[in-house]
């Protein structure tokens, strides 16, 4: 059972690292290694997924009203959108991570979930994100999202199963490498974290109901209210500042993660 201040601190680092490149298995493996705290457990970890997906419906609400509504309309055989094929477009994408998690996931979790392993990739996928970056093109004159295009943004999102990889950190990197602006690619790599976060909220749900645990709903509360807060707070000031100072703050912040890990490591 963790205390009220590691439920504040692991909501916060859940709720920042969720959005932005950096890793939030890198940074979540720290205060266990570290200060030897205890494992979060499963209820805690549904709240602060269901925190992380509130904040982006709520960012993106009203983008998501519309898609909503363009998609149900050319289904009812009114003419296709820009927003009616981006609902085609994330849920293709989906599909790679979705099929990964489910014949790769717990062997993951088994195998890989190590520090060496995480230290690793938070370095490999930092260094790619900063030639991803180098690579932009500038805002509004990129590559639009087509089908195939979401398909391979999908591809890498599966590499996320593996700890330290990054969801956003991979997707935006892929989305940069295959020609779209920054904007672009935080938005498309954001809207994809929908389905995903739900999906592994549910999955956690799922085993908590079949689990007999207590559960505190004080720490699930902190959970549920600091994630959503931080990570609405981090994708508005992620996007603001996005075009103003690019990815690289975030590729130098890995680096010296990845060497923080290294160092752990050999002590």
């Amino acid at each position: 059972m963790i205390e009220w201040y590691q439920a504040v601190l692991l909501a916060i680092v859940q709720g920042l690292t969720e959005f932005l490149p950096i890793s939030s298995s890198a940074h979540l493996v720290i205060p266990s290694l570290v200060l030897g705290w205890p494992d979060q457990g499963l209820a805690f970890d549904v709240a602060v997924h269901v925190g992380t997906l509130s904040a982006v419906l709520l960012y993106y609400r009203a983008d998501l009203s519309r898609m909503a509504g363009d998609w149900f309309a050319s289904l009812a055989g009114g003419p296709a959108t820009g927003d009616s094929r981006l609902v085609w477009y994330l849920g293709l994408a989906t599909v790679p991570a979705g099929l990964a998690g489910l014949l790769a996931g717990d062997w993951v979790e088994a195998q890989l979930r190590s520090l060496p392993v995480i230290a690793t990739t938070t370095l490999l996928f930092g260094v790619l994100l900063g030639v991803a970056d180098r690579c932009a093109p500038a805002a509004g004159r990129g590559r639009q999202i087509t089908w195939w295009l979401a398909l391979l943004v999908g591809a890498a999102q599966a590499l996320a199963l593996v700890p330290g990889v990054s969801r956003s950190g991979v997707t935006i990197t892929a989305a940069l490498l295959l020609g779209t602006d920054r904007h672009s690619a935080a938005r498309f790599s954001f809207l994809l974290s929908i389905p995903i976060i739900a999906s592994a909220g549910a999955l956690k749900a799922r085993e908590l109901a079949g689990a007999a645990t207590a559960v505190d709903w004080w720490h699930i509360g902190l959970g549920v209210v600091l994630s959503g807060v931080t990570a609405y707070l981090c994708i508005a000031l992620f996007l603001r500042l996005l075009d103003r100072v690019g990815l690289m703050p975030f590729v130098y912040y890995r680096v010296l993660l990845a060497v923080l890990l290294y160092g752990l490591l050999l002590a």
